[in-house]
């Protein structure tokens, strides 16, 4: 081979892999509410395009399953064609000599199960039930629906406090959001076709940073109905303060000597300072919502009791108990639960850990929470065991980094075995089974016991950070219907068979996200203020500035930053650093506006009222 065609040849496959990046981010940045069936047509065009063609399967089979598909797209297909997709796919999955053409084929099979319903409403009635109703990404995939461009477009004009009355139209929790929030809206984030996505979190912490005492929107007359809502939470919060904002009058009743629920209780102070969390709750029961602490609703009170003094109920008592693992000595001393450690942190009190060595079970970001809150506590080490793959910790990437820059080693591909214990029942090791990754199940590698001897780690202390469970039995006995553990409630928040009481959070879909409690609680006020005879519209009443004509240039994101390890590892004060002044608006107009541009401006851009 000569020297030109070796350049030639290399210059070609650059370009190639130049091609495969692009098709990467625009699949990263692909929006919620596409068609299946053409997103799979599309796919099984690339499949064909990489296919050698030495097999039939593949290089006719898949042309054949193209066409198929196609004819369901174009209308021109029967019931009987979903049948021959079906065994087509099948026939070419058991005979492609490769993996491009029976994973390929395989990928059909998963539509044919997953989205049936969507071949027969393309068949039977030429349409497609995925129309893309909120063609913004960040706002579609955000839970309660936040006008992310929107307030973007506002910091970039240096419009913080507009930016904050934006948020709370659909989130009354900014500040909060801006330091805890999981930030699902920048998964699919359409700035990762040009580089990186928005740091949305980020940007909204700095409007909060920069933006003082925001009064709360004018309060609508009074309505004269009164609503209970049990549990202090995020949910039970936003629930209240929309429904405080509407005119009816709220009261929380609350079983913990202060409000805020898992977001006291659960997530330690050097994430979440505690002074904010206080002013953003104040502020949201400023209207004159009325607090009961240390209240526990079906022992202090029952539920007939609230349903003969209230219009309506909420309930939202969150995922507030331990889980408990089953290991040998659970109950020994040294063995702690997360879910107690970081309770007891919320009203002040930490347990003694100088000088500890400390192991703690789990891979999610309350394990994470409690083995960066013993370092802080003056842990001897601070160690976190997890059965899986660290790339499979469910737990916040830049938290993991955190704790293993802070000390925190992680012991990946461990099982906990047993619990070691001295001849006074104390803590003295933790025994574990060494893992290996075995097959793909819900999309993570299962995790199954080596052929090797279990692993002696030498300990004090044991903490188990499994999970959370909802205390529902009592509600069970006041006759609110209860389904595996958690309330029984529609998408709407309304109990099953209980028109005036609603639930929403964590007690009905399990231990989630803050933003999506807050969401349920926005979506509970909105459907008991329609069960009262109401239907309020909440607004901001904010004008979003028009989109800058610019060149989108390529421009790297700002990441958030935190205080030097020597200095956040002895304190429990705020961690993270907020954005400068030139990192925001850097950051801000980095916003490609698809509220404004592409499908945007066909579906209006955003929702100004709900």
């Amino acid at each position: 081979m000569s020297r030109l065609s070796i350049i030639t040849k290399d210059m070609a496959q650059a370009t190639v892999e130049e091609m495969y990046k692009d098709l990467e981010r625009r699949i990263v940045a692909s929006p919620p509410g596409l068609c299946p069936i053409d997103l799979a047509s599309s796919f099984l065009k690339m499949a064909h395009a990489q296919t050698c063609g030495k097999c039939v399967p593949c290089r006719i089979g898949l042309g054949q399953l193209e066409n198929l598909l196609e004819d369901v797209l174009d209308g021109k297909a029967t019931m009987e064609t979903i049948d021959f997709i079906e065994k087509t796919a099948r026939s070419i999955y058991y005979t492609a000599d490769c993996a491009i053409g029976y994973e390929a084929a395989n990928m059909v099979l998963k539509g044919i199960e997953g989205f049936r319903d969507d071949y027969e409403e393309h068949i039977l009635r030429n349409r497609c039930n995925f129309g893309i109703y909120q063609s913004v990404p960040c706002v579609s995939l955000c839970p309660a629906g936040v006008d992310v461009p929107g307030y973007i477009a506002l910091i970039a004009e240096g419009r913080n406090e507009d930016a904050i009355r934006l948020i709370r139209k659909d989130n009354p929790m900014p500040a909060t959001c801006a330091f805890v929030c999981e930030h699902p809206c920048e998964t699919r984030c359409r700035r990762n076709m040009v580089d990186d996505p928005i740091n949305i979190r980020g940007l909204k912490r700095y409007a909060v940073e920069n933006s003082g005492n925001i009064p709360l929107p004018e309060r609508a007359p009074l309505t004269g109905k009164k609503v209970a809502v049990v549990g202090g939470g995020p949910s039970g919060l936003s629930a209240a303060y929309y429904l405080t904002l509407m005119g009816h009058e709220v009261e929380i009743y609350e079983q913990k000597k202060h409000l805020g629920g898992m977001l006291r209780y659960g997530i330690p102070s050097y994430r979440l300072p505690r002074e904010i969390l206080d002013q953003e709750i104040g502020t949201m029961i400023s209207h004159g919502v009325k607090v009961h602490l240390g209240v526990t609703i079906g022992k202090d009170m029952s539920v007939m009791d609230l349903k003969e003094k209230f219009d309506s109920i909420y309930i939202a008592i969150g995922a507030q108990t331990d889980k408990k693992i089953g290991l040998e000595n659970e109950d020994a001393e040294g063995v702690y639960s997360a879910v107690d450690i970081l309770r007891d942190a919320g009203d002040g009190y930490y347990p003694e850990l100088k000088g500890k060595r400390v192991v703690v079970l789990g891979g999610g970001n309350v394990a994470i929470d409690v083995a960066r809150s013993a370092v802080r506590l003056g842990a001897e080490s601070s160690d976190i065991v997890y059965r899986r793959r660290k790339a499979d910790m469910p737990a916040m990437k830049e938290e993991i980094e955190a704790a293993v820059a802070e000390g925190c080693e992680i012991y990946e591909l461990y099982s906990p075995k047993r619990i070691e214990t001295d001849d006074d029942g104390r803590v003295t090791a933790l025994w574990v089974q060494p893992q290996i990754v075995g097959q793909i199940d819900g999309g993570r590698p299962k995790a199954v016991d080596a052929k090797e001897a279990p692993v002696r780690i030498p300990c004090d202390v044991v903490v188990i950070a499994i999970g959370q469970g909802i205390e529902s039995k009592e509600f069970e006995k006041e006759g609110i219907p209860v389904r595996r553990g958690l309330i029984d409630a529609l998408n709407t928040a309304g109990v099953v068979g209980m028109p005036d009481v609603y639930s929403g959070g964590d007690c009905i879909s399990g231990p989630a996200t803050v933003i999506q409690a807050i969401a349920a609680g926005k979506v509970a006020a909105a459907n008991i203020d329609n069960y009262l005879g109401f239907h309020h519209e909440i607004v901001a009443e904010v004008k979003v500035p028009e989109p800058r004509i610019a060149d989108r240039v390529p421009c790297g994101r700002v990441n958030m930053k935190e205080r030097p390890v020597e200095e956040r590892s002895d304190d429990f004060e705020l961690s993270e650093l907020g954005m400068s002044d030139q990192e925001a608006m850097q950051e801000s107009r980095r916003c490609l506006r698809c509220d404004h541009f592409g499908f945007g401006v066909f579906k209006g851009g955003r929702i100004e009222r709900w």
